[in-house]
């Protein structure tokens, strides 16, 4: 399915941010500040309470500093869209304040994972969920591994045969900002640094969304941004890397956030910095033919985190997909 034509006028929609001083929220907070029809008008962080957020994310408007939300409520401030940038297990607490709150935010997308496996929210990949998202009042934005590897294996989930193994590389900072093993240069240089191998949260959210059980497990590089998957799967039938390459072809051919280069192997270098998706690296074992593999490489707090979350936005709310991610 294409993306949908623009179904709303384009007067600026109020969004507010709730736990804004990540990352990610940098990110949107800078996605925000060139979109055509959604306004930042306020940024909650209590670390950085009082602080002007231009400061921290180029871009945003000059005049605004991050509140406390102990001094200004973010669930009754009049918004038509909420942003809910929390670390996992704080969103479902804010939103038992929202449930009940006289005047809540129209639109609610949460960056976090707490509400990815909830039937009441619209699952954030508009590439294999557009339909869901039309009109939807809440969005939970789906992980950046999760986005890699269910476009890695989108184009044949109905023709696999047993449980696709999938390898994932992230840069340090898909390990948030607060320091940690896993986002600490110094103990990266020169590594990878394997972790959660059993049992990873984004192992059950793509077999939940792809509706086929996969095995994944994560690394993490000595670099700062980007993500390489490599699936490995098998096929119901038997094919060739270059009928394999135009399946993929025309399962992404509508879609302006994919790109598809075959055999070619692409590199997190090509979509860094990007809001896209790059999918390459379609091989086929010529020997055992039901066997192939692809290659999905990403932005991690773009395409795998804000960019996504404003390309579900501008669908939800009748926006045209690409307005302030594509010129």
């Amino acid at each position: 399915m294409s993306p949908q034509t623009e179904r709303v006028s384009t007067s600026t929609i109020r969004v507010g941010m709730l736990g804004a001083r990540g990352f990610v929220g940098r990110e949107v907070i800078g996605l925000l500040a060139s979109h055509p029809s959604l306004r930042l008008v306020s940024a909650w962080s209590d670390a950085q309470a009082g602080q002007r957020v231009a400061d921290h994310a180029p871009g945003a408007p000059s005049d605004l500093r991050f509140s406390s939300a102990s001094e200004s409520d973010p669930i009754e401030s009049g918004l038509d869209v909420l942003i809910l940038a929390l670390a996992n297990g704080e969103a479902r607490k804010a939103m038992q304040r929202i449930n009940t709150a006289a005047s809540p935010p129209g639109v609610i997308v949460d960056l976090s994972a707490d509400h990815r496996f909830d039937d009441d929210w619209a699952y954030g990949l508009p590439e294999t969920n557009r339909a869901h998202l039309i009109d939807s009042k809440r969005i939970s934005v789906p992980g950046c591994y999760a986005t890699a590897v269910q476009l890695a294996l989108h184009p044949v989930a109905g023709q696999l045969v047993g449980e696709p193994n999938c390898f994932g590389v992230s840069g340090y900072s898909g390990a948030g900002s607060t320091p940690n093993d896993r986002n600490d240069p110094n103990r990266l240089a020169e590594n990878v640094l394997p972790y959660s191998s059993i049992g990873h949260l984004h192992e059950r959210e793509v077999s939940e969304h792809l509706g086929h059980a996969v095995r994944f497990a994560p690394s993490v590089a000595p670099f700062a941004r980007g993500i390489v998957c490599t699936v490995l799967f098998e096929l119901d039938h038997a094919t060739s890397a270059k009928v394999l390459t135009r399946a993929y072809e025309r399962a992404y051919a509508d879609e302006p956030l994919i790109d598809v280069v075959g055999e070619a192997m692409p590199l997190v270098g090509d979509a860094r910095g990007t809001p896209k998706a790059i999918v390459g690296g379609i091989q086929v074992d010529l020997a055992r033919p039901k066997r192939a593999a692809a290659v999905c490489v990403l932005d991690n707090l773009l395409k795998g985190a804000a960019s996504q979350a404003i390309q579900s936005l501008n669908v939800a709310m009748g926006l045209p997909e690409t307005a302030g991610l594509l010129p």
